[in-house]
């Protein structure tokens, strides 16, 4: 009995160091990500920087998460949004950590949408005297 609860201990130890290697990996990795971005970006788009940098994740990372490919189809996005949100429900079972993976992924796309916006808006207030 004793050898069989050390095998289970021995088991579910390595289990969570393997979890916590490959989490500090994605992390790394991330956190590089980051930094290449944001070295392109300084002399690029900075609303794009900052909105990246806000919401931890790019926006081709968001769509992909949403699984879509124009941002502009808001029906698709919230569509895709609501679903995702719903089947990783923590009272359903569902994962807190992809759940806020899908809120960060609207939440990047509703600020590139908002960037977009923005100039155009800009341009209407210098052609209004």
């Amino acid at each position: 009995m004793a050898k069989y609860l050390a095998q289970i201990i021995v088991m579910g130890t390595q289990v969570v160091g393997k979890a916590f290697a490959r989490a500090v990996r994605q992390e790394f990795a991330a956190s590089q990500q980051a930094a290449q971005n944001a070295s392109k970006n300084r002399h690029g788009n900075r609303k794009s920087a900052a909105a990246d940098t806000v919401s931890g994740m790019t926006l081709q990372e968001a769509k992909q998460v949403l699984n879509v490919s124009d941002i502009n189809d808001q029906e698709a996005v919230l569509k895709n949004y609501n679903h995702l949100f719903q089947v990783n429900d923590k009272s359903k079972g569902g994962s807190i950590y992809l759940q806020s993976k899908v809120f960060r992924a609207k939440e990047r796309i509703d600020l590139e949408l908002t960037n977009q916006q923005q100039p155009k808006k800009d341009q209407s207030r210098n052609a209004d005297p």
